[in-house]
């Protein structure tokens, strides 16, 4: 789901304390510069390539919970969204951090403030990455035990693009 975002894959949280604090995170929805989310992933993101910008924006419109990372100028270089019943359980989608602002601990600063600083701590949180597993190990995720399943989108099977196990909407 995500791309590379780790600035060292054995940094630990607190390694980075001070690294972003020139930079502010915000969940405002309002704030999210969709220009931003759409070329990125339009143009970067292995798991977001097919998407159309309508189905980017109904996604962001339809998102639980967004959250931007700004630059002083309020330049927004980094965006993470969720989904969730609001109750007990959270999907985190489109992790990304522009590559000219990477190794700053930004990925970690969306992900504290998305996930542990929200209102969904204490929810059970899930995602699909082919990359960055020591990132997100930062927070707590680990591959599934034997009482998770999944049904993988069933409008992509057999299209030849997609296998079983992949998941385009994430």
């Amino acid at each position: 789901m995500d791309e590379d975002l780790t600035d060292k894959p054995d940094d630990k949280l607190e390694d980075k304390p001070d690294t972003n604090l020139d930079h502010e995170f915000s969940d405002d929805p309002a704030r999210v510069d969709r220009d931003a989310v759409w070329t990125f992933l339009s143009t970067h993101a292995y798991w977001g390539l097919w998407r159309t910008r309508e189905i980017v924006d109904g996604q962001i419109d339809g998102a639980w919970r967004v959250v931007g990372a700004y630059t002083p100028a309020g330049e927004m270089v980094g965006f993470a969204r969720a989904v969730s019943d609001g109750v007990s359980l959270a999907y985190v989608a489109d992790v990304f951090v522009d590559p000219a602002h990477r190794g700053q601990g930004l990925s970690v600063g969306l992900l504290r403030t998305l996930i542990d600083e929200g209102p969904g701590a204490h929810f059970r949180w899930m995602l699909h990455t082919a990359d960055a597993h020591g990132l997100y190990a930062k927070f707590g995720f680990a591959p599934p035990d034997g009482r998770y399943l999944e049904r993988p989108a069933m409008s992509n099977l057999g299209a030849g693009s997609l296998t079983a196990g992949s998941d385009p909407a994430s």
